[in-house]
């Protein structure tokens, strides 16, 4: 699954520089899949979507910090547990119910996003 910051977030930005994704952003930010990954030119979901890592994508909150789902790995790979959720001094990065992943499927993710 993924992380996400709850609107409890007090936009302090402790969490923002611990992700290994560049998954975090400010509030309003827009936000690319080559931020922070070896990701770059066209990307193929393999599922028919096809996007350029280079383009600007809607801040996901225009209030708090937030997570892209998409580049979330929940720091599998990097760190034991999400390092956003060990700095955040309010506790509002927390599971994302609305989107569950295996190990593996994190994994995989980290790979394809670190070209690895």
């Amino acid at each position: 699954m993924a992380i996400k910051i709850t609107d409890e977030c007090i936009n302090c930005g402790a969490c923002e520089p611990e992700c290994p994704n560049n998954a975090i952003y400010d509030a309003a930010y827009e936000w690319r899949f080559s931020d922070g990954t070896a990701l770059s030119g066209l990307i193929d979901f393999g599922n028919g979507q096809v996007v350029n890592a280079d383009e600007q994508h809607e801040a996901l909150s225009d209030e708090v910090y937030y997570i892209v789902p998409d580049k979330c790995t929940e720091c599998t790979g990097f760190h034991d547990e999400p390092q956003c959720q060990a700095v955040c001094p309010v506790d509002c990065c927390v599971d994302d119910e609305d989107v569950r992943e295996s190990k593996e499927e994190l994994l995989a993710k980290k790979a394809w996003l670190h070209n690895e």
